[in-house]
């Protein structure tokens, strides 16, 4: 279908009487935004339009020259959909499509189309539905025929009875009802699963970050996953879960998450609350910024606001965060040295390039430093009874030498963290014939 893209650009009054904008975005980075998000779905986009607001209307939000001009466009352009990258009231919606012949949809609206399209497994879809459902409820608020009342009661002498816009309203309650209990149990499977994981505590690191910030590629590269990956805003939706190997031996759990997005729909941030709490139960967070962005700094700060709506504040996420700067391959030679350096001085960040590989490796050791903590060596004694613990030592600690003894025992040069010593000392002190005196520090 052939679209044309709006961005309306409101404008705010300081008090000192002067005028500024209301969005901290760049408005053609925003147009290239709603371009991209038009384009995710196979629109064929043949205008974007920056409209400056100074006095948002309530009935249509533009004022009449600009609906205008953009109507004579539509016709030029044979366009039978607009798309306003702005929140529409459903009268402004409704107005909007009467002046302009055409179909009109918000932001949330193209969102939730591209969610719509992306989501593959039963959650995502009892997400998506859920949070289309609530957007609908509002703007049942068109005016057809069969709106009119219908007649309660029998014969000739019924009331009114409900109008069909109080039907649809109804219905629509009742849908989301069952949805919200299916998502319940959803919700009660992922805390299940959970709760597996906790006994088998690998640690868990969460890839999150702005949409096409590259954080499928940088899955796919570290895990050997073949999660979809590519070049376009919510190529990914569902969440993935791969286990891999740090360098050193050690296991974790790698999740990759949905993208973050400015203006994310409140309707969908509730939906996919049940999702995003991977990153709450993450040891570690990976943000994933795309540096060839020349809007990243803008992107980083959504991101941030997520995380913190979510309940992750400042100084707990300098603790449980770091930041990857992805796609230097994208910068100028110039760009990309200062860059490298600059991110080898901080102490929190790792610049790479998903696509080459380049410093990977460095963000691998770095993960690896972070979840080690405070690292302890020992030395022990498996004796054969307790050869079982073998692939839990191998997964948990850094075995830097193995010694098989004739009598079937092993004995092992361990590097572990404190906590993961608490563990080994309890899994070894449990099992019959398990003597403290069987291992040694």
């Amino acid at each position: 279908m052939r679209a044309t893209v709006v961005v309306p650009v409101l404008k705010s009054r300081s008090r000192g009487g002067q005028t500024e904008s209301a969005s901290t975005r760049t408005p053609e980075s925003r147009l290239e935004e709603a371009t991209g998000l038009a384009q995710a779905i196979d629109l064929d986009v043949v205008n974007g339009s920056i409209v400056p607001v100074n006095d948002p209307r309530p009935a249509t939000l533009l004022g009449t020259g600009k609906i205008e001009e953009i109507k004579a466009l539509l016709d030029e352009r044979d366009s039978g959909l607009v798309i306003v990258d702005h929140p529409l009231t459903p009268v402004q919606q409704r107005n909007l499509e009467k002046e302009w012949n055409a179909k009109v949809i918000d932001r949330t609206g193209l969102i939730l189309e591209i969610f719509g399209r992306r989501a593959s497994t039963k959650e995502g879809t009892l997400q998506v539905d859920l949070a289309h459902l609530n957007y609908q409820k509002g703007r049942l608020v068109r005016s057809w025929t069969h709106l009119e009342r219908q007649r309660g009661g029998g014969g000739f002498m019924g009331g009114p009875g409900e109008t069909q816009i109080e039907a649809d309203r109804r219905l629509l309650q009742d849908r989301i009802i069952k949805l919200e209990r299916e998502l319940e149990q959803v919700v009660r499977t992922r805390q299940l699963h959970r709760a597996k994981r906790r006994k088998v505590p690998h640690p868990i690191v969460a890839l999150v970050g702005y949409t096409n910030a590259g954080k499928s590629t940088l899955f796919n590269r570290i895990t050997g996953a073949g999660v979809l990956a590519e070049d376009m805003l919510f190529a990914t939706l569902d969440p993935t879960l791969r286990r891999m190997k740090l360098p050193h031996g050690r296991t974790v759990i790698l999740s990759d998450t949905v993208g973050f997005i400015s203006d994310l729909p409140t309707h969908l941030v509730a939906a996919f609350r049940a999702t995003l709490e991977e990153v709450l139960e993450a040891d570690l967070i990976l943000h994933v910024r795309d540096m060839s962005d020349d809007d990243n700094q803008a992107q980083s700060s959504d991101v941030m606001r997520i995380l913190g709506d979510l309940g992750i504040d400042e100084a707990e996420a300098e603790k449980r965060l770091i930041e990857v700067w992805n796609k230097i391959d994208r910068l100028e030679p110039e760009v990309h040295d200062a860059m490298v350096q600059k991110a080898a001085g901080a102490s929190n960040v790792v610049a790479v390039s998903a696509v080459s590989g380049e410093g990977v490796d460095t963000l691998m050791d770095e993960i690896s430093r972070r979840l080690s903590g405070v690292m302890t060596e020992t030395t022990i004694r498996l004796p054969v009874d307790k050869l079982a613990l073998l692939p839990w030592l191998y997964d948990h600690a850094i075995v830097d030498a193995r010694e098989d003894n004739e009598d079937g025992s092993i004995t092992l040069d361990l590097r572990l963290s404190e906590t993961e010593a608490a563990e080994l000392e309890r899994r070894i002190g449990n099992g019959p014939k398990a003597p403290k005196e069987d291992w040694e520090r």
